[in-house]
C-alpha cells in the first residue's frame, strides 16, 4: 500500500478520534446544566445530546473551510501529511490529559495551537496564514467576553421579568424549558465543534493530493458528524460536575438563560464561519449568569483554575504538537 495513502488513513482515523473524545470532552458542557438542576435524566441528556450534535454538525460547512485555509495554506503546506498527523497527536493528548484531571478545557484552543506548533516546527513562522490565523485567535479570545456579558443581560432582564412569580412554580416552569434550551445548545454545538476534524481532514486530502478544492466532501462530514455523536453518548462526567456544579449552584432558571446564551453566540459564530471554543462560551455563559444572579454566589476558585488552562491550553498544545513533528518526522 502506497507510504502516503497509509498516512492520509491515519489521519482520518486520528481524526475521527479527536472528534469522538471532543464529543464525551466538550458535550458534557452542553447538557451540564440540565443535568444539574435535575430538568434532564443523565441518560436521556445524553441521548439527547448525541442526536443534536449529529444533526447541527450534518448541517453546516462554513467552519470547516475556516479550519481548513485559515491556519496554514494546504496548497503550499511542508511536510503536510506529518504536521496534521503531529497536531492530531497532541490535540488528542491534552483533551484526554484535561478530562483525566476533570478540567473544562478547550477542544479549539487544543487543536488550532496544534496544527499552527506542528508547522511552525515544519517551516517556521511564515508557514502560518496570518490574517486568517489572527481571525481565528479573536473570535477564541472575544467569544467568552461575549458570553459573559449577554449571560449577565440575558439573566438580568430574567430577574426583572419574573420578580413577582412564586420561585417553586418558576423553577418547575424553567426545568420544562431546559429541555428545549439543552437539545439547540447541543445543536449549535455540532455546528461548530464537529466541523474542526471535518477541516482537518480536508487539509490532509488536499496535501497528499487526493483533493484539489476546499470543500468538504460528504462521507468527511457524516463520519465526524458521527464520531461526535457517539463520543457524546459516552458522556464525561467529571466535566458536567465541574461545569454543572463548581462554578455556582444552577437554578433552573440560571440554566435556561445560560443554555439560551451559550446556543446564540456559538451559532453566531458558526454563522459567520468562525471557531470558537464553545467550552469558554458555555463557561463564561454561567459566569455571566452567576455574577447577575449574586456575585458571591460564584464560586471564583473554580473560575480562575478554568481561566488558567485556557490560558496554557493554545501554547502548550503548539508546544507539543512541535516536538511530536519532530519525532515523527525523524522516524517517518
Amino acid at each position: 500500500m502506497d507510504a502516503i495513502l497509509i498516512i492520509t488513513i491515519l489521519i482520518v482515523v486520528f481524526a475521527l478520534a479527536f472528534d469522538f473524545i471532543n464529543g464525551f470532552h466538550d458535550t458534557a458542557n452542553a447538557i451540564a446544566t440540565s443535568v444539574s438542576t435535575k430538568a434532564l435524566k443523565p441518560r436521556h441528556a445524553i441521548i439527547l445530546a448525541a442526536t443534536m450534535n449529529f444533526v447541527g454538525a450534518l448541517t453546516f460547512t462554513g467552519v470547516a473551510k475556516s479550519i481548513t485555509k485559515d491556519i496554514v495554506d494546504p496548497f503550499q503546506l511542508e511536510n503536510g501529511s506529518i504536521v496534521i498527523l503531529a497536531a492530531l497527536i497532541a490535540g488528542i493528548f491534552w483533551n484526554l490529559l484535561t478530562w483525566y484531571y476533570g478540567i473544562p478545557s478547550s477542544s479549539s484552543h487544543a487543536l488550532i495551537g496544534s496544527v499552527a506548533g506542528a508547522a511552525i516546527a515544519a517551516a517556521g513562522l511564515d508557514s502560518l496564514n496570518y490574517t486568517g490565523f489572527l481571525k481565528i485567535i479573536q473570535a477564541l479570545i472575544f467569544s467568552p467576553l461575549i458570553a459573559f456579558a449577554v449571560g449577565y443581560i440575558i439573566y438580568s432582564i430574567f430577574k426583572v421579568i419574573f420578580r413577582n412569580n412564586n420561585l417553586t412554580k418558576t423553577n418547575r416552569n424553567f426545568r420544562l424549558v431546559q429541555i428545549g434550551t439543552a437539545a439547540l445548545q447541543s445543536f449549535t454545538h455540532g455546528t461548530n465543534d464537529a466541523q474542526k476534524a471535518m477541516g482537518i481532514i480536508t487539509i490532509a486530502l488536499i496535501t497528499n493530493g487526493y483533493q484539489t478544492h476546499d470543500d468538504i466532501q460528504f462521507w468527511v462530514q457524516f463520519s465526524c458528524a458521527a464520531a461526535m455523536a457517539l463520543g457524546t453518548s459516552v458522556g464525561g462526567w467529571k466535566i458536567i460536575k465541574t461545569v454543572g456544579g463548581k462554578i455556582m449552584k444552577i437554578r433552573p432558571i440560571n440554566g435556561v438563560a445560560a443554555d439560551l446564551t451559550g446556543a446564540a453566540v456559538i451559532f453566531g459564530a458558526t454563522f459567520i464561519h468562525l471557531p470558537v471554543s464553545t467550552t469558554h462560551v458555555i463557561s463564561s455563559s454561567i459566569l455571566g449568569v452567576g455574577t447577575a444572579h449574586r456575585v458571591k454566589g460564584v464560586k471564583w476558585d473554580t473560575a480562575q483554575r478554568m481561566l488558567i488552562t485556557w490560558v496554557i491550553t493554545l501554547p502548550i498544545s503548539a508546544l507539543i504538537a512541535g516536538l511530536t513533528y519532530l519525532l515523527l518526522n525523524a522516524i517517518l
